[in-house]
């Protein structure tokens, strides 16, 4: 049977795409880190005569990183259920941001969100909505519609037919629906800006013009930190309740940084990155806010600004 691939250098080129398979399968640069590594871990555990076997490893490796992300998805669940508050998807600052100060990985180089493309799916919104998705929805429309891999490859991820698989990612993408309301970089920038002058000069009347009546803001402090538990629902609730922010936090500053690809905040002290939110925007009002404040999600922010 043919080797091509089975070249040290070869398999591990594959790490950069299964890097991003597993961003947007997980939500979390470590859990995705710790996903390939096993995968690799397994690769390296086969005996040679097997690998030879293989006419294309790189298949072999998002196979079983599929594999190993599906059944991470079944457990997160319970994992969720007993997290403090609401959870979010760790966001990523721009790669000119990265905090380099991750342990090396033999398979590959030491910082793994370094090899993550940001485009749309990876923005917050959609990864919100991937997170309502059943595990197996959630690896057929990643691995169809994303990185179209054809649904004969996804069935071999998933143990069904190619058949149902295509009826998964069909579920998805109606659940996707909206998420992907086309907003121009200009005009998201723009709206971002002015929520962060307004944040800044506590104008909740500006705010509130900023912000879409029925906009619910989202936080995740992992029972770290303090936060609100529950969704802030309404755009006056919200703008109340970022001035009274702004009042208990003496020399916070504001930074504009791309969240996940687009306009987003960062909001730091002394240098300490303590919040990073993430909008959605529609007709020019701020639909959506996504804070994460759980400093777990936030080491790759620690040269931010």
């Amino acid at each position: 049977m043919g080797t091509v691939g089975t070249s040290t250098d070869g398999i591990a080129g594959e790490r950069r795409q299964l890097i991003n398979v597993a961003y947007r399968l997980l939500g979390s640069v470590a859990e995705a880190e710790d996903a390939v590594q096993d995968a690799y871990a397994r690769w390296y555990g086969l005996p040679r005569s097997r690998q030879e076997e293989i006419m294309s490893p790189g298949a072999w490796l998002t196979t079983v990183t599929g594999r190993i992300c599906l059944d991470l998805l079944g457990s997160a669940r319970a994992r969720r259920e007993r997290y403090v508050g609401a959870w979010l998807p760790e966001p990523l600052p721009d790669r000119t941001e990265w905090d380099h100060a991750g342990g090396a990985d033999p398979a590959g180089p030491a910082d793994p969100a370094d090899q993550i493309i940001l485009d749309e799916s990876v923005a917050m919104a959609l990864l919100v909505v991937l997170e309502s998705m059943t595990p197996a929805e959630r690896v057929a429309f990643v691995l169809h519609d994303v990185f179209r891999y054809p649904f004969a490859e996804v069935a071999e991820v998933l143990g069904r037919t190619p058949a149902a698989c295509k009826q998964l990612a069909a579920s998805a993408r109606r659940r996707v629906g909206a998420a992907r309301a086309p907003v121009t970089a200009s005009g998201r920038t723009d709206v971002v800006r002015r929520v962060k002058e307004a944040w800044e000069t506590k104008d909740i009347a500006a705010l509130v013009g900023l912000l879409d009546p029925a906009a619910v803001m989202t936080a995740d402090g992992g029972g770290m930190v303090g936060t609100v538990l529950r969704p802030v629902e309404g755009g006056g609730r919200i703008a109340q309740y970022m001035v009274a922010i702004a009042d208990k936090a003496p020399g916070l500053e504001l930074l504009e940084r791309s969240v996940n690809g687009v306009p987003g905040l960062v909001a730091q002290r002394a240098g300490v990155v303590m919040t990073v939110a993430s909008f959605d925007v529609s007709e020019g009002r701020i639909t959506r806010i996504w804070a994460v404040r759980n400093p777990e999600k936030l080491r790759l922010w620690g040269l931010a600004g």
